[in-house]
């Protein structure tokens, strides 16, 4: 019965590229010296990531939608959804 109360809630399954896309753009912080910090540019990911081989929002979705052998280092990096 709980179940189908947050059905409307609740997806199930895999997120599209899009949506990780969609996410990281729309919804995306960065943690930049323990604090939250918008991704407004590219140079805020190439600053913290760049030793890694990420250097701008689309290498981070790419990462973490191929799940990348960076993919720790950048979820990390980004701060939980809100």
């Amino acid at each position: 019965n709980m179940l189908k109360l947050v059905q409307p809630y609740v997806t199930y399954g895999y997120p599209s590229l899009k949506t990780v896309r969609e996410l990281c753009y729309k919804r995306g912080y960065g943690k930049v010296n323990k604090q939250r910090i918008p991704l407004s540019s590219n140079d805020i990911i190439s600053q913290t990531l760049g030793k890694d081989g990420l250097h701008g929002m689309e290498d981070l979705v790419h990462e973490l939608y191929t799940v990348g052998p960076k993919f720790k280092q950048a979820s990390n990096f980004l701060w939980p959804f809100k």
